[in-house]
């Protein structure tokens, strides 16, 4: 039997739209199960939080990166390594601070939206896509790298963007060991 060369993509798109629709679901089942907004976002970061500890093991064992240096450098491959391959999208990176320690991912597609055009209007402060930002906070703390991660625009609320920062909070140097 000859498999033809367009299936590996078509069942990629298939299983990212069943991903979409599913984490959908899931969005709407939790605003069911709690009345406040505050809530539903906790437990979309907690659910994150679990996943991105599990899953840096698979991101480290598939894409054979080196170890970052700097806090640049990890956010840059956040972005171009990490969101390609899971969500098949590049956000553009920015630093947001002088000390080098905040950073902005600014998404123009966000693939988890691709079936929701606004968010009603009693879910105002409903922040649909907390997932994310406790999946990279996870992931990052697996790495022995504390951040603070939030959304800090979304289109779903109307800004021109969807911008998630992070905030590394440890200096740098903190990060050195000493040698004994």
């Amino acid at each position: 039997m000859s498999r033809s060369p367009g299936r590996k993509q078509e069942n990629h798109k298939i299983s990212r739209e069943l991903f979409v629709l599913t984490y959908g679901a899931l969005v709407a089942q939790l605003c069911k199960d709690y009345e406040k907004d505050e809530d539903v976002n906790t437990c979309l970061d907690s659910m994150g939080y679990s996943i991105g500890i599990r899953l840096i093991d698979d991101f480290l064992a598939r894409s054979a990166v080196k170890k970052c240096r700097s806090y640049a450098e990890t956010a840059d491959m956040i972005a171009q390594v990490a969101f390609k391959m899971y969500l098949g999208v590049t956000p553009s990176v920015s630093c947001r601070s002088a000390t080098g320690n905040e950073f902005s991912l600014i998404l123009d597609k966000n693939p988890l939206v691709d079936f929701v055009e606004e968010l009603p209007a009693e879910r105002a402060s409903l922040c649909y896509c907390n997932l994310l930002c406790g999946v990279i906070r996870g992931a990052l703390e697996m790495v022995h790298l504390a951040a603070e991660v939030t959304f800090l625009q979304d289109r779903l609320k109307g800004d021109a963007v969807t911008e998630i920062g992070i905030t590394f909070l440890r200096k740098p140097e903190d990060r050195k060991h000493k040698k004994n």
